[in-house]
């Protein structure tokens, strides 16, 4: 089966590298110049143990399969991770009560070897912190991102796949049993595939609006929930991620780490109406109010703008957060051709098990 898979960030690349490892002709259709350069590229690399997401929810089956996956996958392929484990900490009686909600939903979503801990212990483990008690996640960790995802490139190409750049996808139609592909771009013209898998992240819904005879009703909307981060200019004083209670739209700003030992801070939430990525240096005010609750010893003018991200949300202010929506054939009626809308957090996480399912939906 020839295979056509739109957008090559961290879903699109597992999904067409799932595809060609099953057998499958696959290409690649990228609007920038290279991989990840969207939604992918501007994420905390955290791997997420799957603690928040509702019972039964696709979030929460895929962030745990796909986690182990994806600890495999590093392992086999020589991408750098560190299992460093995370601290959700509470800073009072009200937020220690919804601490103990999550340890409950991380239970039910099947997560291994979650605990609550008292103040002490997490004192502990990080003698900066302050709380009265917290939920340690010793499976949550941190990767490099983009390695990943050219180890993904690699084993795509290996199979026989391939991904052409700068070839934005202008029309989709389905005729005489196939996908007529119109593309733009140097190389502009038409192409006939299978199945076609539209990962196109913040374009997914234009995409979708621009496959003829798809029901208009059946695009959600997409709202953009930007993220900032603030990088500490100081030495790091935490070895593990450190998460408040959840907040509207997010996880609270937390501390993330990366591989070389860099401490940031973020993402908040921001609202936005039009895509940017300039992290507006007023939002540190908010940032040294809320880490202060849990690390007091912030010091003064230490955090600096770092870079943003954007999320392709499908859901708004004071909305329930939606579960990842992968559009088959049962939800359109259009054959060998799947949408994917809001995958946002803990979507790098959850990318080798949502790969699988795509792709069994092109089977099927």
């Amino acid at each position: 089966m020839q295979v056509l898979v739109v957008g090559a960030g961290v879903i699109g690349l597992a999904v067409a590298r799932k595809a060609a490892l099953a057998g499958h002709d696959v290409t690649v259709a990228e609007t920038t110049g290279g991989i990840a350069n969207g939604v992918s590229s501007r994420n905390s690399e955290v791997i997420h143990g799957g603690l928040y997401y509702p019972t039964n929810s696709k979030r929460a089956h895929h962030c745990v399969r796909g986690r182990r996956m994806l600890y495999e996958f590093c392992a086999s392929h020589g991408v750098a991770h560190k299992k460093c484990g995370k601290l959700v900490v509470a800073t009072s009686e009200a937020e220690l009560a919804k601490v103990e909600t999550i340890q409950a939903q991380a239970q039910a979503n099947g997560v291994e070897n979650t605990e609550m801990i008292g103040g002490n212990a997490a004192r502990a483990m990080e003698a900066e912190l302050a709380c009265i008690g917290a939920l340690w996640s010793p499976e949550t960790g941190i990767i490099d991102s983009h390695g990943y995802m050219l180890a993904l490139e690699g084993d795509l190409e290996d199979c026989g796949g391939m991904i052409a750049f700068e070839t934005p996808v202008e029309r989709l139609s389905y005729k005489a049993q196939h996908w007529q592909v119109q593309f733009g771009g140097r190389d502009a013209g038409m192409a006939k595939f299978d199945a076609v898998v539209n990962a196109a992240g913040l374009g997914a819904q234009a995409l979708a609006r621009r496959i003829d005879g798809y029901p208009a009703g059946k695009v959600p909307r997409l709202i953009l929930g930007k993220g900032n981060y603030f990088g500490f200019a100081g030495r790091p004083v935490f070895s593990r991620l450190i998460y408040p209670t959840p907040i509207d739209g997010g996880l609270g700003v937390h501390v993330t780490l990366d591989l070389a030992g860099r401490m940031r801070f973020g993402p908040d939430v921001e609202w936005i109406d039009e895509e940017n990525y300039n992290v507006d240096p007023r939002r540190a005010d908010a940032f040294y109010a809320r880490i202060r609750g849990y690390w007091p010893g912030l010091p003064p003018d230490s955090l600096v703008p770092d870079y943003c991200g954007i999320r392709p949300k499908l859901t708004g202010p004071g909305e329930s957060a939606a579960d990842f929506m992968i559009a088959a054939e049962p939800a359109h009626g259009m054959p060998r051709l799947v949408n994917l809308f809001g995958i946002e957090s803990p979507g790098l996480t959850s990318s080798l098990s949502l790969a699988e399912e795509v792709v069994d939906h092109l089977a099927g």
